[in-house]
């Protein structure tokens, strides 16, 4: 069982997720990476979080970053989403993930900081008592 699932929106978010998974790698923390659009693979990612025994999901999404909002819709689990810069510097990004409506929280980091949404699972990890 990976304690951390990272969900990146394009194979384009590598260098986001590369900095993601290093934090992890030096924590050693078991995690599942996985490339799932919300727009172009919805029924995948779907069935990904649903299944997915993992405790925190960290989401890296650029332009319109609908993907943390929408895994954060389908658990109950925590989800932390990492804007990507893009055309708008990753402002896009960073205020589609932070106006999530009553019900659906996102927890979000800086944009491109996939480093400190790594720090913040583990921390999540740490007070839940899994590490």
């Amino acid at each position: 069982m990976s304690l951390i699932s990272i969900i990146s929106g394009s194979a384009s978010d590598e260098q986001i997720v590369e900095k993601t998974t290093r934090v992890l790698d030096e924590a050693g923390i078991d995690y599942d990476y996985q490339i799932l659009s919300a727009h172009r693979n919805p029924d995948e990612l779907d069935d990904y979080v649903k299944s997915s025994d993992s405790l925190v999901f960290i989401c890296i999404a650029g332009l319109s970053a609908a993907l943390p909002g929408v895994v954060a819709s389908k658990t109950n689990k925590p989800v932390i989403g990492v804007p990507v810069s893009g055309t708008l510097g990753g402002l896009d990004a960073l205020l589609s993930i932070v106006q999530m409506p009553r019900g659906v929280p996102v927890g979000c980091v800086g944009i491109d900081n996939g480093a400190n949404a790594a720090h913040l699972a583990v921390k999540i990890l740490a007070v839940a008592g899994r590490l």
